[in-house]
């Protein structure tokens, strides 16, 4: 991508709906990094692409220098810019992204995912969730098992297809990965969940879930109830690779669909 037409591409919209409290400051430079951080991750820029300058990029998008790098600080502390003296902002390699991070996630599923991206992401859950529920079924307390079966409970009464479902199918996996008392794991689990949130929501754009996934999460946690730890892990590995699938068949309609209306 040359040099200095990227920041064309780029329009501010509303705020991110997730912070209606913040300051209007707040609220704009959040807006920015949004927009800025979607062209990035879609590959709107490419790795080593130099952003317009700053008053540039302030003029064309009708914004404060300073909210524009408040922008730039924050996604260079998600990895995917970094800015140095006379040699701008420029995109850094994807290796070097925070793509757990919820805001990249968000980023990544608000248009049509890379397709490396989505097999990196359920690459490390097919590493990471079926090893940390064996664990669980072995560590987890009652506490623990009630946070579990209250978010099944959510999940039932109020399906994936809206957002307290989704936020219960989150808050299922996260309590998994807290169970297995593992610190180097829990920190995993903001990043997981956001994962499942949003492959879950890209799932559901063009069409509704091709299944119900809540037995597959009930055979999990039966499994971690009864402290079978091989039970546990060959349930989640199913339960993640039937996810896969799902968000690999959305991905290949959404193809469709683009060159239908093409």
């Amino acid at each position: 991508m040359a040099e200095g037409k990227s920041s064309s591409t780029v329009k501010v919209g509303a705020a991110s709906p997730r912070a209606p409290n913040r300051s209007p400051g707040r609220r704009l430079h959040g807006a920015v990094a949004h927009k800025l951080g979607v062209a990035i991750v879609s590959g709107q820029y490419a790795p080593g692409d130099v952003l317009a300058g700053e008053v540039a990029f302030a003029e064309e998008l009708n914004i404060s220098r300073s909210a524009y790098r408040e922008a730039i600080q924050v996604l260079t502390a998600k990895g995917l810019v970094e800015s140095r003296p006379k040699a701008g902002t420029r995109v850094l390699p994807r290796s070097r992204w925070n793509v757990l991070d919820p805001d990249v996630l968000a980023w990544a599923f608000a248009g049509a995912p890379d397709r490396k991206f989505v097999r990196d992401l359920f690459e490390l859950r097919a590493v990471v969730e079926p090893a940390a529920a064996g664990m669980a079924a072995q560590r987890r307390d009652k506490a623990q098992l009630a946070e579990m079966r209250e978010a099944l409970a959510q999940m039932r009464r109020h399906t994936l297809a809206s957002d307290e479902g989704r936020i219960a199918d989150r808050d299922f996996h996260k309590a998994i990965l807290r169970a297995t008392g593992n610190d180097a794991i829990q920190a995993l689990a903001a990043g997981i969940g956001a994962a499942v949130n949003w492959t879950t929501q890209f799932k559901q754009r063009a069409r509704a879930l091709p299944r119900n996934p809540l037995p597959d999460h009930v055979r999990v946690f039966d499994a971690i109830a009864a402290g079978d730890a091989a039970a546990a892990q060959a349930a989640m590995r199913t339960l993640v690779d039937l996810a896969l699938a799902d968000t690999q068949d959305a991905m290949e309609d959404g193809g469709e669909a683009d060159q239908a209306e093409a």
